[in-house]
């Protein structure tokens, strides 16, 4: 059994999440510790510039999306964390994409233990994230979001739920990384399986390099035909242009149209890097 099969929850497991048990903080021991100023104190340290750095020891990754937590490009991830890496994933129980930056404070979230990794939260990613480090035990070196099902390149970074969930992580104080998959075409098994190598590739470059505080990273992986070269990783910045927009009209009811392969694209910036047929990878700050 290969490691995302032994990831990857079933839509039975998904299912008794209803009936499964409720979450709640003393029964996983309590709050995450944390420092005098509200912030995760987990295994990282911060060195002297106020960089982040990740522990020397067995890294721990509180891992979640914005597709549910029984999307394959969960799995995916998870399958390509480094050996000897500890993980958690807390995920919506449903899907939440295009959610951007909201959260639930207005009604109770119900948070579901599927088993002993794996947590279904009635809620949107950036809550998944709040809950993940202010209400587990665990202490997290990094925050892991994806691998999105599509892109999240250029203004999207403002829409996406997966983005929004590390940004959260690093107002929180942690380090992270939010890991999207480009697609033109239905993802198969053999993409995702592909994808995994790439992070699995490129996510120990990541990990080594300090974050300041408030920096946190987007990756997004191309979608090259089957038996193409392994892509190159190009870090570049975020595209400025907006969306394709375009809308079909029908009396008062205007459904969207754009076609998310014509938006417009300054040369070197994350769309055109990653249309171009390699893994785009871009640094972002809170403002």
């Amino acid at each position: 059994m290969s490691a995302a099969d032994d990831t990857r929850l079933s839509a039975e497991q998904f299912r008794l999440a209803d009936s499964a048990e409720p979450v709640r903080g003393d029964a996983l021991g309590g709050r995450v510790a944390q420092t005098a100023n509200g912030q995760n104190s987990s295994a990282r340290s911060r060195c002297q510039n106020g960089s982040l750095m990740s522990s020397p020891q067995s890294p721990r990754f509180l891992l979640t999306n914005d597709d549910g937590i029984v999307a394959p490009g969960l799995a995916a991830l998870e399958a390509a964390l480094p050996d000897g890496a500890v993980s958690t994933i807390v995920a919506p129980s449903a899907e939440h994409s295009a959610c951007s930056h909201q959260v639930t404070t207005a009604r109770p979230i119900r948070a579901a233990r599927l088993d002993r990794r794996h947590i279904a939260v009635d809620s949107l990613p950036a809550d998944c994230v709040r809950i993940g480090l202010h209400e587990l035990r665990d202490r997290f070196d990094w925050v892991l979001a994806g691998i999105n099902h599509g892109a999240n390149l250029g203004a999207d970074i403002y829409y996406s739920g997966t983005v929004a969930a590390v940004r959260e992580a690093a107002l929180l104080g942690v380090p992270a990384i939010a890991v999207s998959h480009y697609r033109d075409r239905v993802l198969s098994a053999a993409d995702w399986q592909r994808a995994t190598d790439w992070v699995r590739e490129l996510l120990p470059r990541l990990l080594a390099k300090p974050l300041q505080k408030g920096e946190y990273w987007n990756v997004n992986l191309p979608c090259p035909l089957p038996g193409s070269a392994d892509p190159p990783v190009v870090e570049c910045a975020v595209d400025t242009n907006p969306v394709h927009l375009a809308y079909a009209v029908d009396g008062e009811h205007y459904s969207y149209r754009g076609v998310y392969s014509q938006r417009p694209r300054s040369p070197g910036r994350d769309v055109d890097v990653c249309f171009g047929g390699s893994i785009a990878v871009s640094l972002l700050r809170l403002p």
